[in-house]
């Protein structure tokens, strides 16, 4: 489960976008960049890391592009 804002820091949080959402360099087994519309996931997750929203909001505003 992700690390909520209000209850873990700035560190936690991008060690838990890194962790979770590493590239694998093999685009055809991983497939984040697609599902980040070209973006790597360290770009495309910035407002959770950054405290602004929480992971699942930033989520769903790629869902439903």
């Amino acid at each position: 489960m992700a690390p909520l804002i209000a209850s873990s820091t700035r560190e936690e949080r991008e060690a838990y976008v890194n962790e979770r959402y590493r590239c694998i360099a093999d685009c055809d087994q991983c497939g984040l960049c697609k599902i980040f519309h070209g973006h790597s996931p360290e770009h495309a997750l910035q407002p959770y890391v950054d405290g602004e929203q929480e992971l699942a909001t930033v989520l769903m505003s790629y869902r439903g592009r």
